[in-house]
């Protein structure tokens, strides 16, 4: 009496499919070593750290000058 697994020994064939990514392969400008062409959606939110980032450093100088 099996209980909870099937008793039929054959193993399913798997096929072996060549796994492609969809991410962009290559670089986002041809001739620069960097950003890789998946940057964009490997770090999604860069642009908008770099932004804030930009404005603390600009207000930062700016009140060492005053």
């Amino acid at each position: 009496m099996s209980k909870g697994f099937a008793t039929d020994n054959s193993v399913s064939q798997k096929s072996n499919k060549k796994v492609t990514a969809n991410e962009p392969q290559g670089r986002l400008i041809s001739w620069s070593p960097w950003p890789p062409a998946n940057f964009q959606t490997r770090y999604p939110a860069f642009p908008f750290v770099l932004t804030i980032l930009i404005i603390v450093i600009g207000q930062w100088y700016i009140s060492l000058l005053r």
